[in-house]
């Protein structure tokens, strides 16, 4: 092992798994080596600038970066996991319709370390509060602020690190990366990261898709169905997960569904149906119980997995498509639809 190798696995459980911030504390490296590193190096999470709490449970963290931008990390506790969703963006370029973050434009990429610098900041704030010495989050999902693989330069080695037994030894299957459909950076992401994917399709068909997630006029449903079957390849254990949110009178009718479980019939699917979560200025409404519920049956009826996913956090605007953070100012440039 070089001496580089030894250093990291010296330090990087210090960092994540004690969450030691001090150079000095880590006891297995000497003192010559913790000054050198004081020097070049500093460990700082986010700071926290506001929290809100759900009453079920769900936490909002808006966390405030070095630039005065500001991003927003949700924890999600359940019976069977505990799920944090964080961002990998301030702000989105993909102006999607119903996404309050497309609201708040974007401003630039996360890197690697403010990415990682979420999970930290959640996991060591949780285990405080709980006197827990063990993992509290068991899944991080890339659901937050941001399109994940427009930034992949950054979330690939985020990825990395909470995968890694040094760090916070999750399994690919308890990582999820959304996306609205970046096809190119799919196929890289499978080389780099290959951990659970998730896309936000919404439509059963090009006309509406175009619509409600404009990449979609660069990178038609075709091409994404292909490039999520490239995705899972001959693993007969893997599905892609779409999340398909339920806007009255838009997406949500019958032949809708059966159009959906026609497309969908070649690829290891699940469908996760998301109600509509309302934000201010929306013109769109969430389908009705009942239709959601039918919407769903026949899915289930043609042999598609399908959920209806239950909505966390919308009384501190947590849910799905709420999260908007604080954009310090919308970038002047073109954001190329590629994954950087």
């Amino acid at each position: 092992m070089g001496e580089r190798a030894f250093r990291v696995e010296q330090i990087l459980p210090w960092l994540h798994q004690r969450g030691t911030t001090d150079f000095a504390a880590m006891t297995n490296i000497g003192k010559a080596l913790a000054a050198r590193l004081a020097e070049c190096a500093t460990v700082a999470a986010p700071e926290m600038a506001s929290e809100q709490r759900s009453e079920d449970g769900t936490r909002k963290w808006v966390l405030r970066l070095a630039d005065g931008n500001a991003i927003e990390t949700v924890f999600i506790p359940e019976a069977e996991r505990n799920t944090l969703c964080i961002s990998s963006q301030v702000g989105c370029a993909l102006d999607c319709a119903f996404c309050a973050t497309a609201r708040q434009g974007f401003n630039r990429n996360l890197t690697a370390a403010e990415i990682v610098g979420q999970v930290w900041f959640a996991e060591h704030r949780l285990r405080a509060e709980r006197n827990a010495p063990d993992r509290v989050i068991s899944n991080v999902v890339f659901m937050g602020m941001g399109e994940p693989l427009l930034n992949l330069k950054e979330v690939g080695p985020a990825i990395r690190i909470l995968l890694d037994d040094l760090g916070y030894g999750l399994s690919r299957r308890r990582v999820t990366v959304s996306t609205a459909g970046v096809v190119p950076a799919i196929d890289r992401l499978k080389e780099a990261a290959p951990v659970s994917l998730a896309v936000s399709l919404h439509a059963p068909d090009d006309g509406l898709r175009d619509r409600l997630v404009p990449l979609n006029r660069k990178y038609p449903i075709a091409e994404l169905l292909a490039a999520c079957r490239r995705y899972v390849g001959t693993d007969a254990r893997r599905r892609v997960t779409f999340e398909y949110a339920m806007l009255a009178g838009v997406n949500d009718a019958p032949e809708q569904a059966r159009a959906l479980a026609r497309l969908l019939r070649t690829v290891p699917a699940k469908v996760n149906l998301i109600p509509f979560n309302p934000f201010p200025g929306t013109s769109f409404e969430r389908s009705a119980d009942a239709v959601i519920d039918a919407f769903r049956d026949i899915l289930l009826a043609s042999g598609l997995v399908a959920v209806t996913r239950r909505t966390r956090g919308d009384s501190i605007r947590a849910a799905c498509g709420q999260l908007a953070g604080v954009v310090k100012e919308r970038s002047r440039r073109v954001v190329p639809i590629h994954a950087s």
